[in-house]
């Protein structure tokens, strides 16, 4: 029950990543265009990599789920070996 609550900490966070990555390239391409007189070409480079951030986590979140899945299953099919043998 604890690994699942950990679980659910650990990636109920990606949304929340993804929209605030977006948000602060956005505003912060914003401000540089008003501070800068170059509207709207720092806001579009702030929203690129804003997004490009926003992808960045989802792409890490999604190797690290993928890699907790394959040691879960490395170690159900030791325990079913371990079984199997105790069983013979």
């Amino acid at each position: 029950m604890k690994q699942e609550w950990k679980g659910v900490g650990r990636y109920g966070t990606v949304g929340l990543e993804l929209v605030l990555s977006v948000i602060v390239g956005l505003f912060g391409g914003q401000f540089l265009d008003h501070r800068f007189h170059t509207a709207p070409w720092l806001m579009l480079v702030g929203l690129g990599y804003g997004i490009a951030a926003g992808v960045r986590g989802l792409y890490r979140a999604a190797e690290r789920a993928t890699r907790e899945a394959d040691e879960l299953e490395r170690r159900e099919r030791e325990e079913r070996k371990r079984y199997r043998k105790k069983s013979e």
